[in-house]
């Protein structure tokens, strides 16, 4: 899924919301839904994503140190903590 797609199915969802054909829930189950999609999805692109496990830490990387590194830096990991790290696209 193109950037595009992702930006009008969430503009979609937000209408329908407020149009009252959704309710918050089903609205955000379905944001998400998208942005996940939208994560995973990356055509020509030697980017994917990957997850710290036992976290919600998802980041894009062009590998596994990369990965790691970006998670540590966004969730100000110390070096020494070892965590493992799950390869979701």
């Amino acid at each position: 899924m193109d950037r595009i797609s992702a930006l009008r199915n969430v503009e979609d969802a937000l209408r329908a919301f407020e149009d009252g054909e959704m309710d918050l829930a089903t609205t955000e189950r379905r944001v998400a839904t998208v942005l996940r999609t939208y994560a995973t999805e990356f055509d020509d692109d030697p980017r994917t994503t990957y997850r710290a496990i036992g976290d919600d830490a998802v980041v894009v990387a062009s590998s596994e140190p990369e990965a790691r590194e970006r998670v540590r830096t966004l969730r100000d990991v110390d070096d020494d903590v070892p965590f493992g790290l799950e390869r979701l696209g």
